[in-house]
């Protein structure tokens, strides 16, 4: 696995253990909620990936984008694909959302190095 995928994917697991364990409710079910929420549904699951990927572009959360593209890869999207995923995220959210189109593909690129 590429050295910045498992620097992510540690760091977040390591916090959302604190995190939890500190046993807030109302944080424990936003957690569930949002699991829950990427669940597969009337939606499929991939769908559901590539639209928070487009809102956490718009929103500009450069954590919850490697996040979104990292499931997007595990639910077997395309470069091209993703590379119209982004199209979407800079025309909704304009050219401030540049700098995260970036940092995105860069993460892509990392993820298909394995």
């Amino acid at each position: 696995m590429n050295q910045q995928v498992k620097e992510f994917n540690e760091y977040r697991a390591k916090m959302n253990e604190v995190i939890l364990g500190k046993q807030n409710k109302v944080i424990n079910r936003l957690f569930n909620l949002d699991t829950n929420t990427y669940a597969e549904g009337a939606l499929p699951v991939k769908t559901k990936e590539m639209l928070g990927l487009v809102a956490s572009m718009v929103l500009r959360c450069d954590d919850c984008i490697k996040y979104h593209v990292e499931k997007c890869h595990g639910q077997g999207i395309t470069t091209e694909e993703l590379y119209e995923i982004f199209a979407v995220a800079n025309i909704v959210g304009g050219t401030i959302v540049i700098p995260h189109t970036r940092r995105a593909a860069e993460f892509w690129e990392a993820l298909q190095e394995g």
